[in-house]
């Protein structure tokens, strides 16, 4: 059986792997129907961790598996579920990876989806424990009015390759650039998949508030996200605008040790690591703002926090920030960061909290960090303002 897949090279990968992971259980995101759960619940294909192997470990319906797995299909049609996003936005890409289904991958896949009003999404009967059972006609029919079989094709119907180290990940980009609430997810006919990452940027209704209201321009679900960074070798930065407190050290953003810190460190008056090197992030405010509280949060990062961050903001068009991806934000010269938290000692597993005066609206941050070390969250609290002219 194959070992778990692992990404040698980071930039190989499609740019919308950065982004946020909209159908992720962590954010919300559940399964609302599945056609059969036989050998693995669907709910697995929402997990954050990446996909495991455990050889020895059955149930009492088959072999264990991490993933969402049917039976074999006897009778007509093909297997299929309904998934609401945690974080209702635009999907740039997904990924449909069939790690360890190796002899029992789904030949076929194919997504759709839907931007479905609250009181469009009729009761569905709880999910509870479902391995080793199928949907019930009571199931069945509650589904059945939201006609998900006619829903927006956003990947057409795609032959998938087993799950090992080389072929388990099936990248899709997404032209059609539309906020959506829902997918289904279609297997032909029926078999394995291990996870299903959603990755895009939420959309948030910035009508309903007002300039003077405060909010978190860069969270997540009010459509921040990541746009480049220097190293993420144990966590990516958008994990750090995700919801709530992080529970577990992986749901953060944390790069390897740096090659080039002195053998012996030496600080500054204020206690402040003088070492040459960094590590950065880029994120792209939901909404252009004036920043006026910032949070910098370290929870469980106790052995291998950074000594200090630094944060700054610009104002990035939109073609110069494709011009600045592009580049990988190595080059961009003409950008005129600002600084909003001069250079900050930080402490292990703490929040930070730090109240700026702020007398310009950005519509970009960069955190910096040295010489390297994880981050769980960043807040920065702050006033939606008009786009800068």
């Amino acid at each position: 059986m194959a070992a778990r897949p692992i990404q040698g090279n980071i930039e190989k990968l499609p740019d919308f792997v950065h982004m946020n992971d909209l159908a992720c259980e962590i954010t919300g995101a559940k399964i609302l129907f599945a056609t059969d759960d036989w050998f693995a619940a669907a709910e697995n294909l929402l997990k954050p961790e990446a996909p495991q192997w455990k050889a020895q470990e059955f149930t009492n319906f088959g072999k264990w598996m991490d993933g969402w797995e049917t039976r074999r299909k006897r009778i007509p049609g093909h297997d299929w579920c309904v998934i609401q996003l945690g974080v209702p936005g635009v999907i740039h890409g997904m990924d449909v990876d069939t790690s360890y289904f190796t002899g029992n991958y789904a030949p076929r896949m194919s997504i759709q989806a839907a931007c479905l009003n609250t009181d469009a999404v009729p009761d569905l009967p709880s999910r509870g424990e479902k391995i080793g059972t199928a949907a019930s006609e009571e199931e069945y029919e509650a589904i059945g009015k939201l006609n998900s079989e006619c829903w927006t094709e956003l990947v057409p119907m795609t032959i998938l390759q087993p799950g090992y180290v080389d072929t388990c990940h099936h990248y899709f980009p997404v032209q059609q650039q539309k906020r959506w609430t829902h997918i289904r997810l279609n297997m032909y006919p029926d078999g394995g998949i291990a996870r299903l990452r959603v990755y895009g940027i939420g959309h948030n209704d910035w009508s309903s508030i007002s300039q003077g209201q405060t909010i978190d321009l860069v969270a997540m679900t009010n459509g921040g996200v990541c746009m480049g960074f220097s190293n993420a070798h144990f966590g990516l930065p958008n994990n750090i605008i995700g919801i709530g407190r992080s529970k577990v050290m992986s749901d953060g953003w944390e790069t390897a040790r740096r090659l080039d810190r002195p053998a012996i460190l030496k600080a500054d008056d204020q206690g402040i690591l003088q070492v040459p090197g960094c590590e950065w992030a880029i994120f792209k405010l939901g909404h252009p703002g004036l920043i006026t509280d910032i949070e910098i949060d370290t929870n469980h990062f106790k052995g291998n926090f950074p000594d200090s961050c630094l944060i700054e903001g610009c104002v990035i068009s939109p073609e110069k920030e494709r011009e600045s991806i592009k580049a990988e934000w190595k080059s961009c010269t003409s950008l005129k960061w600002k600084i909003l938290l001069p250079i900050t000692k930080l402490k292990p597993h703490q929040q930070h909290f730090f109240s700026i005066k702020m007398q310009d609206v950005v519509t970009h941050v960069r955190l910096t960090i040295k010489p390297d070390g994880g981050i769980s969250r960043m807040r920065l609290m702050g006033h939606p303002c008009s786009f800068p002219r």
